[in-house]
């Protein structure tokens, strides 16, 4: 039953976004977005936590839920982010399993059908993405490929060869989302880009700048927490509005500490400049941001700290650190 604010004719489809690391993922919500939303790095396993990234094209709301890669891992870390991306194929109409045209096409099926166990999908499309590296990506045999891979995932219905460099064939996706969507209300009919909040963007956009200027396995043993974020009102223009932002780095090892810091403050002070940057972009205002470097140990098997940074125990868990 419609809502009597919303238009009769509205439809909403929640499409969840599948893939391996570095596959594509992010930069494919951003397009379509028309926004840096998600973040993106040049490495892989940057996402950890599943979140909706909400677009509306005439009246079809299209809900795509951001996953974080699938991969094979025994680490709790790695579990419990597997397991945010199977929990995102919940309550989705559609799955969007992104396959990467530069690597072997029926190698990536293997892995994400070794990867998904028993877990079953429900109706999927297949994206083929990065078309704009590959020569003459629309002749490639896909069509046999997707047959062979069928008989991996049977619940396979379609396929789509896109470029989000060049903008190539989105819009046929788009276009068939729009079409798949069904006749309902808006789950999100104020406007809104996301379910996430601007303090878990805020975590967001610090790591990313971590991931980006650090180096080596240093930023998979980083994480970002806030502390604290207010919004203050100004006294003389109401209308304008800072943020106050505090937020501690995790590190695992005194030594890391001290590259996340940098000689003479100089590497913390780029990741705060750059990260400033980008939430006030998002936020729209000025930005005060704090940020320190804390050495708290193993905390990739912290329970306490797992579920502070939203990535509750996975089925698989193995026992972990609890906070004393």
């Amino acid at each position: 039953m419609l809502l009597e604010t919303q238009h009769p004719e509205n439809k909403s489809i929640i499409a969840s976004v599948l893939g391996a690391p570095n596959v594509g993922k992010s930069s494919l919500i951003n397009y379509l977005l028309g926004m840096d939303l998600s973040i993106v790095t040049n490495k892989p396993q940057t996402t950890r936590n599943r979140f909706n990234c909400i677009f509306t094209v005439d009246r079809t709301e299209i809900i795509l839920v951001d996953t974080p890669g699938l991969h094979k891992s025994s680490q709790e870390l790695n579990k419990r982010i597997n397991e945010q991306a199977l929990e995102g194929t919940e309550g989705s109409d559609l799955n969007l399993l992104l396959v990467e045209l530069t690597q072997p096409i029926m190698k990536q099926f293997a892995e994400y059908k070794e990867n998904l166990g028993d877990f079953q999908l429900g109706k999927t499309w297949v994206v083929f993405t990065k078309a704009d590296r590959v020569e003459n990506a629309e002749e490639l045999p896909l069509k046999e490929a997707i047959e062979k891979a069928k008989e991996l995932m049977p619940t396979i219905d379609k396929y789509f060869v896109i470029s989000t460099k060049t903008g190539d064939n989105v819009h046929l996706l788009t276009g068939a989302l729009c079409d798949e969507a069904q006749f309902g209300p808006h789950l999100y009919p104020r406007g809104e880009v996301s379910n996430k909040n601007q303090r878990f963007f805020a975590t967001e956009y610090i790591r990313e700048q971590a991931f980006n200027l650090l180096k080596d396995e240093i930023p998979y043993e980083v994480a970002v927490v806030i502390d604290e974020y207010k919004d203050i009102r100004d006294k003389e223009d109401k209308n304008k509005i800072s943020s106050h932002i505090s937020a501690s780095i995790l590190v695992n090892r005194p030594s890391q500490r001290a590259i996340v810091v940098g000689s003479k403050g100089s590497m913390i002070k780029e990741i705060g400049m750059r990260s400033r940057k980008k939430i006030a972009a998002m936020t729209g205002g000025e930005v005060h941001l704090n940020l320190h470097v804390k050495v708290t140990p193993k905390w990739f098997k912290n329970n306490f700290v797992l579920e502070e940074l939203g990535l509750p125990r996975a089925k698989n868990s193995a026992r972990v650190w609890r906070k004393k």
